[in-house]
């Protein structure tokens, strides 16, 4: 059985709500990565991108998240993670990827102004446009999807211990 669960998901799909909550109840450890970015770079998320770029921020999130090394933990890594691709490359090999999946409207019903959430926008790009681009990566590196449209948090967290349970003994 594989140690760990790694949630992936755009922002305000609950990736550190839902992943404290599940931690508990399977009596796992919780780690969330921007967390670990900060501590590590001692600075907030929003002045690394300020002061490295896009890139350079991609680049220190893929270093921190490819050098998590624990056991019977749930980690949040933020949702850019997906771009990184040695550390989704080692989440793989040392757990088991939940993708917590809403439809756009859900997502956007949740955040009102996405660059206050920290949501990093190309020029140009819109949300719509950033959730497309998104799509496709988080369903290539799932090994559960848990589908939250139209789930209060409670049903959503039911719903990934129901999936790991299953996958975990299939």
């Amino acid at each position: 059985m594989k140690k760990n669960l790694i949630f992936i998901g755009m922002p305000a799909v609950g990736k550190s709500t839902v992943g404290v909550v599940v931690a508990k109840r399977l009596g796992m450890r919780f780690i969330d990565t921007d967390l670990l970015i900060q501590e590590q770079e001692n600075r907030l998320l929003r002045e690394i991108i300020a002061e490295e770029g896009e890139e350079g921020f991609l680049e220190i999130e893929n270093r921190v998240n490819a050098s998590v090394n624990v056991e019977n933990s749930v980690i949040s890594p933020g949702g850019s993670v997906i771009y990184c691709r040695e550390a989704m490359e080692h989440y793989k090999k040392i757990g088991t990827v939940v993708y917590l999946q809403a439809s756009y409207q859900t997502i956007k019903r949740r955040i009102r102004s996405p660059r206050k959430r920290g949501v990093v926008l190309k020029e140009g790009q819109t949300f719509r446009d950033l959730y497309n681009e998104r799509v496709p990566y988080f369903e290539k590196y799932a090994d559960i999807t848990v589908c939250e449209d139209g789930c209060r948090i409670e049903d959503t967290i039911e719903n990934v211990l129901n999936a790991v349970e299953n996958y975990q003994s299939s």
